[in-house]
């Protein structure tokens, strides 16, 4: 694919966007650029270019919080889980057509929302969320694999455990990196993720690292109600973009 200038545009601000929602929660950088990255191109497009900054990141947040981590039974599992589910994710974006993978885009997307403002005072207390660990980390793995996104899984089913941030950053962010890992490597194997790829998914590191401290200085001065909503109805936007374009296609 040859990029026009007005695409680099865009690409740069799609990842700056994720930048500012990953320093302001400290997750969720895929789940506003992925929407927009496959509504301007695709899917598989979206995927392959988050591979690295979600690595990157995550591997970096995940020792940055090291000391604050949940037992490792409890994070392993999880984590295992969703790199196992993240194989099977990963042959459904290999095989599924453009429209489909669209439409489940949107649905995680729609799910995530819904999920929000259903419940937002949920909670699961630890003994009950460590024997849901592999179901949830299976799941949100697959959606990862398939999508891109995990979150309507993965950070719903940490948030509802009522973390403190530090917490919560640390356990999610091993789950991410050991998804990535294996992610990566099956987009290879399957002939989707190349050299090439991965130069341009090594650069799409820069933006969202410059845009975190923004997106952290953001979630400081509004409260954290202003901007949830704000986020949510964006992403809404999204999705009904990424419905409209698959069943007009």
């Amino acid at each position: 694919m040859t990029f026009e200038y007005i695409e680099l545009a865009i690409i740069f601000a799609c990842l700056a966007a994720g930048g500012i929602i990953k320093g302001a929660t400290g997750a969720g950088a895929p789940l506003l650029a992925v929407p927009a990255l496959a509504m301007i191109f695709n899917v598989k497009f979206a995927v392959v270019v988050m591979l690295m900054p979600n690595l990157l990141t995550n591997v970096w947040q995940g020792w940055h919080y090291r000391d604050h981590r949940l037992p490792a039974a409890f994070v392993w599992s999880f984590a295992g889980a969703g790199a196992a589910g993240v194989l099977v994710g990963t042959v459904i974006l290999a095989y599924f057509s453009q429209e489909l993978l669209s439409m489940i885009v949107a649905g995680a997307v729609f799910v995530y929302i819904i999920l929000r403002f259903a419940r937002p005072d949920w909670k699961i207390a630890y003994t009950l969320a460590r024997k849901l660990s592999l179901p949830a980390g299976l799941t949100a793995g697959v959606l990862q694999g398939a999508s891109g996104i995990s979150a309507p899984v993965s950070i719903s089913f940490l948030n509802a455990m009522k973390l403190e941030r530090p917490v919560f950053i640390s356990t999610i962010s091993v789950f991410f990196a050991s998804m990535t890992v294996l992610q990566g490597a099956a987009l290879g194997y399957l002939g989707i993720f190349h050299v090439r790829d991965a130069i341009i998914s090594l650069a799409a590191v820069i933006p969202i690292l410059a845009f975190m401290p923004a997106g952290a200085a953001l979630a400081r001065r509004m409260s954290k109600e202003t901007f949830d909503r704000a986020v949510l109805v964006l992403l809404g936007i999204l999705a009904l973009k990424l419905v409209y374009d698959a069943l007009m296609g």
